[in-house]
């Protein structure tokens, strides 16, 4: 049995080769925390180049929004397999994700409801 530790790292590892796969590069930074039946993942500096570039040389709403959409879209069509990757990782189904990415930080925030808490052994001190 993983400790809780141990799950939020293998689930920072999936999620970083699926942004590196599915969107070209990985994040700068990336962290997982399990909170009961919520897994919140939280990565940083994951805007390409050229979608920088789009937010910047857009009208503000409009690049935006454009940027929402197509990260959106590509999350949305990878859903099987983000989900197959924590349902493995924590042993407990996958109820809901949910996902949004910001233009001015360049943050993107995951979320996934399971249906239960995964069990996990207390870590050694």
């Amino acid at each position: 049995m993983k400790t809780q530790g141990e799950i939020e790292a293998a689930i920072c590892l999936g999620i970083s080769r699926f942004e590196q796969d599915y969107m070209g590069r990985g994040p700068k930074g990336i962290h997982a925390h399990l909170i009961g039946d919520l897994l919140v993942v939280r990565l940083q500096g994951v805007l390409t180049a050229a979608e920088q570039q789009l937010a910047r040389s857009l009208p503000a709403e409009k690049g935006r929004d454009l940027l929402k959409q197509v990260r959106t879209h590509l999350v949305e069509t990878a859903r099987p397999v983000m989900v197959a990757m924590v349902e493995q990782v924590t042993g407990a189904k996958v109820l809901s994700l949910h996902h949004d990415v910001s233009t001015v930080t360049a943050e993107e925030v995951v979320l996934f409801t399971l249906a239960n808490a995964p069990a996990y052994r207390e870590a050694g001190r």
